[in-house]
């Protein structure tokens, strides 16, 4: 897949250890594999997205194969789809990659976090793994088959200009019921809050929507691990931390809701229709 340069929009040429486009701009590639196109103007913090102990906790927690029924689901809802797959938000590859290699496509994954698209290239060598912005994903318009969003954000402008007039769009998002169990633990209380797991995204038409739940059953450090897995991490009281320290098992049950869009064909152009 074609990557488009961050500063300037004009194709990025690889060379030997780094992409240079006709402007001139350069950006090197790393040692494990990926490229750093995330400008300075768009990071909004000095180190953006997880950190490389968030990234570590989820490899460890997704290696462990908890989540595999995920994973499962979604190449199942994924099918009937093409490449090339783009993975927004891709974390440390894992799901991006199961669903590329189900459908034999090629594959991209962007994050914000430079540690997960570390993890990513460092394990998953075949794809392509750029350290980027969901709000500005460096590739021509209409270029994608098949948009993941895995847990992740929801930009449906700038996917319906990257997806292709006949791609989709696959939307994973926690149900309302999703670990009950270790909020349970975390929080001195639960509340109770309405949560839209099938929402309306403009210029979009829900093809259908799968829920999907499932137990599971940790021990030890994969407990914390689950913690590094959700935005709890970031909510979590000094209290609350004490007792997950101190839960040595944990059973829960993971819910899930699996939504796949497509473009509204009606807000195209002739010309991209064909």
């Amino acid at each position: 897949m074609e990557l488009l340069c961050p500063l300037c929009g004009k194709p990025l040429d690889a060379g030997e250890k780094s992409l240079v486009c006709g402007s001139g701009h350069r950006f090197d590639i790393a040692r494990q594999g990926y490229v750093h196109l995330l400008p300075v103007q768009r990071k909004h913090s000095l180190h953006p997205g997880d950190t490389r102990e968030q990234v570590a906790a989820r490899r460890a927690f997704l290696d462990g194969g908890f989540y595999a029924p995920i994973a499962e689901a979604v190449c199942q809802a994924a099918k009937d789809c093409t490449g090339p797959v783009i993975d927004v938000g891709c974390g440390e590859g894992y799901y991006g990659a199961k669903v590329a290699e189900h459908l034999h496509g090629e594959l991209l994954g962007v994050d914000i976090s430079k540690e997960a698209v570390r993890f990513a290239a460092a394990r998953y060598k075949s794809a392509r793994w750029v350290c980027g912005t969901a709000a500005s994903l460096p590739v021509p318009d209409h270029s994608a088959g098949l948009l993941l969003s895995m847990f992740a954000v929801t930009l449906p402008e700038e996917f319906r200009r990257v997806l292709r007039p006949d791609g989709r769009f696959l939307q994973v998002l926690a149900a309302e019921d999703h670990l009950l169990g270790l909020k349970e633990i975390i929080y001195p209380q639960l509340t109770h809050k309405e949560k839209n797991t099938v929402p309306a995204l403009p210029g979009f038409i829900l093809e259908r929507s799968i829920p999907l739940r499932f137990p599971i059953s940790l021990e030890g450090q994969q407990v914390q691990n689950l913690l590094y897995m959700t935005p709890h991490v970031y909510r979590i009281g000094a209290e609350g931390a004490r007792r997950l320290r101190e839960t040595d098992r944990l059973r829960d049950t993971a819910s899930v809701v699996i939504n796949l869009y497509r473009p509204d064909s009606s807000l195209l152009s002739p010309e991209k229709l064909v």
